[in-house]
């Protein structure tokens, strides 16, 4: 037999219980062909050597909106590790216009107001922006601020007629005039102007966001959210543009997408019985989670339920530490979420639900045992996006209704210092739990949620043992887990929230040979040294799409 190549001299943890180590392993036709001995013999038209670099199967990124990822790489960029107070931020924007034709937008974004000491505010873009129409988004993505050019693009040149938006927040001033911040639907009234971006554009946003996950060991992501028509998604024909940049070599990753819930649809008289009493609710001609192939499949349907913790508009139980009254709230009322839900679950759709406050996971699991009861159906993964905060009683029920949790570990570095503001010391044990849903018998998968925080999965890992802010503030330590149970939510726990474990997640004959080759061991290292392992190389399907210099042909 001739292989296509063979990668030997390499420290494989391979994450198969029944083979943990290996030195070589040889590929065909983009999946693993054997491993050590069962190499013996056998030619490839190539041979890499891997200096005996550690390797780990590639990393999956649970939920990244990678698409968002490449848009933002030409946005004005606001982060924390650029701008430092929010005067930077008009500086920022001044330093645009200065530079940008008369009347174009200047969009920016990634800033946090628990860094900068507060939002921008719209008359003071105004005297940053001129003539300009300004849009700067929040880190969350649940939240940004409008100047008044552009709530005149709007259609409200007086920006006092902008009215209320349900399932939204427009900020106002002591007059009631808004002063410019826009968060969840209410965003809705700037994204109408703003999307669908042209079609070769999102293509090249795409290939932006994969070349940096390449190279932060990324082989596979769920991008939460395509089809427009809410907080993520930027229109009709996403999935075509994904499909293309896949074909043409622009995506290298293997992708997971998820339709946002307004792209579903009534869509002929069928019914998953047969009854046809009841028209098809979907996308049309009836795809649902699971079309697709390695490269390019649909994922589980995308629903808000709320909005953003650091933000505070998440639905709490209690009221956010402060602020009296202000507990948050639902995208939509719970009996319409409800409805959602059953519905989609009853037309065989994977259901991937964003809850962040504790009110809002309860309305998501309630909806969840509902659907199961009125149609079972085995192992439908339905999942909870985020999960942020979590009662021992909410944990347990996860577990019990096979519900897949999707925390962020990266959160606890980058905004945590703001999850402590909002929510206290009491209650940030229960915040992006990790162990306790370990130990109560849940799959945990491995995601990031950028652009709201930085991809790299290692970083990711490193919160995830550590449990400390990146001012070095503890939070809920005790919901530390170890390096290899980390690494196992970020491979096989990301495959198996997608349902695609029997291809992807570990190193063993048959499966897609997707590796990431690194410059130290994660399994050996000290837990305060994990953020700095460097990605030596990736490789999918047996090719190389990042290296540098770990490769020796």
């Amino acid at each position: 037999m001739l292989l296509e190549t063979i990668f030997r001299n390499g420290r494989f943890h391979t994450l198969d219980p029944a083979r943990p180590r290996a030195n070589r392993i040889g590929v065909l036709h983009g999946r693993i062909a054997g491993l050590d001995e069962e190499l013996d013999g056998v030619r490839a038209e190539r041979v890499i050597d891997l200096a005996g670099a550690p390797v780990v199967p590639g990393f999956n990124d649970a939920h990244q909106h990678l698409s968002m990822r490449g848009q933002r790489l030409r946005q004005l960029d606001l982060r924390p590790a650029v701008v430092s107070t929010v005067d930077d931020i008009y500086a920022a924007v001044a330093a645009r216009a200065a530079e940008t034709p008369a009347g174009q937008w200047i969009l920016g974004s990634g800033y946090d107001q628990n860094k900068t000491g507060a939002h921008p505010e719209r008359s003071r873009l105004d005297a940053a922006a001129g003539d300009h129409p300004v849009w700067l988004g929040h880190c969350s993505g649940h939240m940004g601020v409008a100047n008044s050019a552009a709530f005149a693009r709007m259609g409200f040149p007086d920006p006092a007629a902008v009215p209320d938006v349900d399932g939204g927040s427009v900020s106002r001033d002591a007059q009631g005039i808004p002063d410019g911040l826009l968060a969840e639907r209410a965003q809705e009234l700037v994204h109408a102007l703003l999307r669908p971006q042209a079609f070769a554009d999102f293509v090249e946003a795409i290939r932006l966001g994969s070349e940096v996950a390449a190279a932060e060991g990324i082989t596979s992501f769920a991008e939460p959210g395509i089809g427009g028509g809410g907080l993520a998604g930027n229109g009709a024909a996403d999935l075509a543009a994904f499909a293309e940049a896949s074909r043409t070599g622009k995506l290298r990753q293997r992708a997971t997408l998820m339709p946002i819930a307004a792209a579903l649809h009534e869509a002929g008289a069928f019914e998953p019985g047969g009854a046809g009493t009841e028209p098809w609710f979907g996308l049309d001609l009836g795809l649902r989670s699971g079309f697709g192939d390695e490269w390019v499949r649909m994922g589980p349907v995308k629903v808000f339920s709320d909005g953003s913790l650091i933000g505070r508009t998440a639905a709490m139980c209690e009221h956010y530490q402060g602020e009296p009254g202000n507990s948050g709230f639902l995208q939509q009322p719970a009996i319409e979420l409800r409805e959602l839900i059953l519905r989609a679950h009853r037309f065989g759709w994977q259901i991937a639900t964003h809850a962040i406050g504790d009110a809002a996971v309860q309305e998501v699991l309630d909806a969840y045992a509902e659907a199961q009861r009125t149609v079972a159906r085995p192992d439908a993964r339905h999942r909870i996006e985020h999960c942020g905060l979590t009662s021992p009683e909410q944990v347990a029920r996860i577990a019990e209704l096979g519900v897949i949790p999707v925390p962020q570990g990266r959160f606890i570095g980058e905004l945590g210092d703001g999850m402590l503001e909002a929510l206290g010391a009491r209650r940030a044990g229960s915040a992006y739990r990790l162990r306790s849903f370990l130990e109560a018998g849940s799959v945990l998968p491995g995601s990031s949620d950028s652009p709201v925080v930085a991809a790299a999965p290692l970083l990711g890992i490193h919160d995830m043992v550590n449990r400390r802010t990146d001012s070095g503030v503890a939070f809920g330590t005790d919901e530390a887990i170890e390096v290899a149970q980390a690494l196992r939510a970020y491979t096989l726990g990301s495959a198996y929230a997608e349902h695609t474990e029997r291809d992807k997640g570990s190193l063993e004959r048959g499966k897609l040979a997707d590796f990431v080759v690194l410059d130290a061991d994660p399994c050996t290292v000290a837990p305060d040294r994990l953020a700095g392992i460097g990605v030596g190389a990736t490789v999918i399907g047996g090719e190389p799409v990042y290296e540098d210099g770990a490769l020796r042909h």
